[in-house]
C-alpha cells in the first residue's frame, strides 16, 4: 500500500533506539525525509547515516533542546510535516520511591516535551493545511499500572492529544497517540529483565501476554506509518493500543 507520504518531512525525537529507531526505519522506508533528534551524538550519527536522513543532537529535556531540534530539521530538511513524540521519562517505580520531584520530572519528560514540541511545529503545519503529530504513550496512559509517576504522565499525554486533535481537526492536521504494551528489543527494560530473570519473565508473558510473546518494535512502527498515512485521515484524537491484547482497558 503506498500511504501517500513520500516525500514529508518527519522529525523524530529519541529516535536512535528502540521503537523511535524503528519509526525512523518504517517512515524513510515510505519515502519520508526523518530527521532523528537525541542526546548522544554517536547514536544520531549512525542512525541519521542507515536511514539516509538528517540526525540532530539535542537535549529535549530542555526548551533549547526542543528549538535545536526544530530549526536544524528545517534547515536540513524543510518544514516539519510529522512529528513523532517519542521521548519517554520514567521517574520512581513505585509509591515507595515516588514523590513530587518524580512526578515533576516524568510529567516534564513526557507530556512536557510532546507539548513543547507540538508547539513549535504546529503552527507550520496549519499554514500548510497537512500535518501529523503522534505520541507514544503507554498501555500504562490508557489504565491504571506500572510507576505511578510514569502512569499518570502517560495518561496526561493522551489527555493533551485529545484534546488538541479536536482544536486542529478542521486545519488538515491530525493528532493522535500510540499506546504499546510490552515491546522487547535489544537493549530495552524488558530485555535487561529477560536477561536478569527469565523465569520471571517467563511466567509474566504467560499471566499477562495473550499472544504468548512480547510485541515487537515492528509492530508498533507499521501501525505509527500508517496512522501517519494519507488513508488514516479519519483517525484523530484517537488512543491507539499496540499491545496483543495485554491492556484490560474498555476504551
Amino acid at each position: 500500500m503506498d500511504l501517500g507520504i513520500a516525500g514529508k518531512v518527519a522529525l523524530v525525537t529519541a529516535g536512535t533506539r528502540g521503537i523511535g529507531l524503528g519509526i525512523a526505519i518504517a517512515l524513510a522506508a515510505e519515502g519520508v525525509r526523518v530527521a532523528v533528534a537525541a542526546r548522544t551524538e554517536a547514536d544520531v550519527k549512525k542512525t541519521a547515516a542507515a536511514i539516509g536522513g538528517a540526525g540532530i543532537v539535542a537535549d529535549l529535556l530542555t526548551e533549547e533542546g526542543c528549538r535545536r531540534a526544530v530549526s536544524e530539521t528545517e534547515q536540513s530538511l524543510g518544514p516539519v510535516d510529522i512529528l513523532i513524540n517519542n521521548l519517554g521519562v520514567r521517574a520512581g517505580s513505585s509509591w515507595n520511591d515516588t514523590g513530587p520531584a518524580e512526578f515533576e520530572a516524568a510529567f516534564a519528560g513526557n507530556v512536557g516535551t510532546s507539548v513543547r514540541m507540538t508547539q513549535l511545529v504546529l503552527p507550520g503545519m496549519v499554514t500548510r493545511g497537512w500535518g501529523r503529530v503522534i505520541v507514544i504513550s503507554s498501555v500504562w496512559g490508557r489504565e491504571a499500572g506500572g510507576a505511578p509517576a510514569y502512569n499518570a504522565a502517560k495518561a496526561a499525554e493522551i489527555s493533551f492529544v485529545t484534546s488538541l486533535a479536536r482544536e486542529v481537526a478542521g486545519k488538515g492536521v491530525t493528532v493522535n497517540s500510540i499506546a504499546p504494551g510490552s515491546i522487547l528489543w535489544e537493549g530495552g527494560g524488558w530485555h535487561r529483565r529477560q536477561e536478569k530473570d527469565p523465569d520471571a519473565m517467563a511466567d509474566f508473558i504467560r499471566r499477562e501476554m495473550p499472544l504468548g510473546r512480547f510485541g515487537s518494535v515492528e509492530e508498533v512502527s507499521g501501525v505509527v506509518a500508517f496512522v501517519c498515512s494519507k488513508q488514516a485521515s479519519l483517525v484523530n484524537g484517537a488512543a491507539i493500543a499496540v499491545d496483543g491484547g495485554q491492556s484490560r482497558s474498555n476504551i
